[in-house]
């Protein structure tokens, strides 16, 4: 058998350096000091013959060596922690999840999900101290890409090639407005929908770059449109459907934002001219990613909720 020359201490300390950028930063973040961290990261480099790290001034980036060890040491670092768990609850196991969504679905979705997962399992521990993550679908695939969360929800494809893609639900986009908007009391008059042309013209409000919303959005209205004339940017689906019911603009957003809005009257779903558009939502883990058996019940969960 090998002699391993390797520690799992050097990888810790490496995948810190490798997340702070720096000696100083993750000494502080793993409690070591700064001379202990940078004499265990020129050991490694050492017993591995490789520079995993380029220096620029105090800052270290990661090279191809280091990007190509970044996953396996990740992996090997859960492995022991999963050996460290083997004695721990299965209650305690759960709440270790990392679980990260966009926010359409981390606002409209995941809850439920949460409420069926955990049931009252978090009422009778002792403690309990679940960890979730709502952002944008880019910030969200980055997040898993970098194993800081186990596994991510999202609206849209994902641009992350560390990251296996798996289709979960699917969404339907629609077009919304205030009930008192001008399209809308012109389609009332006319008996027709919206052209493109009084579409193009109007005020769009829509989400930031990087959302999962924006994507699909685009690519449904753009191709008719050419462009966005009049737009308004917000950071959140809600804030998008607060605006459009007081009257601001029209939006493309997704079903399960505005249903409750729609039944008590506040937004009014606009007929036009453009295709019916649905997305496809995805779950996203690491290619690398050691399934616990907690990420594998939430998996089988999310498989159960497709179909359902």
């Amino acid at each position: 058998m090998d002699v391993l020359r390797l520690t799992l201490r050097q990888l810790q300390i490496f995948m810190a350096v490798a997340r702070t950028g720096s000696t100083a930063s993750a000494a502080e973040a793993i409690a070591l000091s700064q001379s202990a961290t940078s004499s265990a990261i020129n050991e490694l480099e050492r017993l591995l013959s490789l520079r995993l790290f380029d220096r620029t001034g105090r800052r270290l980036l990661l090279n191809d060596n280091g990007r190509a060890l970044l996953p396996r040491a990740q992996a090997l670092l859960e492995g022991a922690v999963d050996v460290e768990r083997m004695g721990l609850a299965p209650e305690e196991q759960l709440q270790m999840l990392r679980i990260g969504a966009s926010t359409t679905l981390g606002n409209h979705v995941l809850p439920r999900l949460l409420a069926e997962y955990l049931g009252d399992r978090h009422a009778k521990a002792a403690s309990w101290h679940a960890r979730l993550a709502i952002n944008n679908s880019a910030e969200i695939c980055a997040r898993v890409a970098a194993f800081e969360l186990d596994i991510g929800l999202i609206e849209g494809p994902s641009h992350e090639p560390a990251l296996e893609v798996n289709p979960w639900l699917r969404d339907e986009l629609v077009l919304v407005s205030s009930p008192t908007h001008a399209l809308v009391q012109s389609t009332r008059t006319s008996g027709k929908p919206p052209t493109i042309d009084e579409l193009r013209k109007a005020v769009w409000l829509v989400r930031e770059q990087g959302s999962g919303t924006r994507e699909a959005s685009d690519a449904a209205v753009l191709p008719h449109l050419g462009g966005y004339q009049r737009s308004i940017e917000l950071g959140s689906s809600e804030a998008i459907r607060s605006a459009a019911a007081l009257g601001l603009g029209i939006a493309s957003l997704s079903r399960f934002v505005i249903d409750d809005y729609v039944r008590d009257g506040r937004l009014i779903v606009l007929d036009s001219e453009m295709p019916h558009t649905d997305r496809q939502c995805y779950w996203v883990v690491h290619r690398d990613k050691h399934f616990t058996p907690a990420l594998k019940a939430f998996v089988s969960l999310l498989e159960r909720s497709a179909k359902g």
